[in-house]
């Protein structure tokens, strides 16, 4: 089970030898569920895809697609204000009809993931636009340690 809070900018992973604690970067906007609000939906998840693989740290994504780039500080540079979705993407579901799954507060089609960012990113600080940011050695490290179907609750 992956515990996410929101509170203290941290991602649990409870596994069956101990617990891991990773510092992460969320919605800027806080917590909320709403379509278009630039928040961290709240509640129970699912782990519903995980992209990525064998793609190389530092990889680029657009529409969950690999570029073929690798992010380095001339890319970063020619474009300042791109939301940057790096190295590997778990992408969420919700599974409480009416809070995080359905309508207009639905976290798949909201297309809410937890994904890689720019080492320059903060972590401990709310920054994104409403995903759950982490430094790609913690992703890479959580991206092959949870299954596809794992359980995610942010808090």
């Amino acid at each position: 089970m992956i515990h996410i809070d929101l509170s203290q900018q941290t991602l649990t992973l409870r596994a069956v030898a101990a617990a891991r604690v990773y510092p992460v970067s969320t919605g800027a906007n806080g917590p909320g569920e709403r379509q278009g609000s630039g928040c961290t939906p709240r509640g129970r998840h699912r782990v519903r895809l995980k992209i990525g693989a064998g793609c190389p740290a530092g990889a680029v994504f657009r529409a969950r697609r690999w570029t073929g780039e690798i992010y380095g500080r001339e890319l970063g540079a020619a474009q300042p204000a791109r939301d940057w979705i790096l190295t590997r993407i778990l992408w969420l579901t919700g599974t409480e009809p009416g809070r995080n799954r359905g309508g207009d507060v639905d976290t798949l089609r909201r297309f809410i993931y937890i994904h890689g960012c720019p080492p320059t990113e903060p972590m401990g600080v709310p920054r994104s636009h409403g995903c759950i940011r982490m430094r790609d050695a913690d992703l890479l490290a959580l991206f092959d340690a949870v299954p596809v179907g794992s359980i995610v609750d942010i808090r």
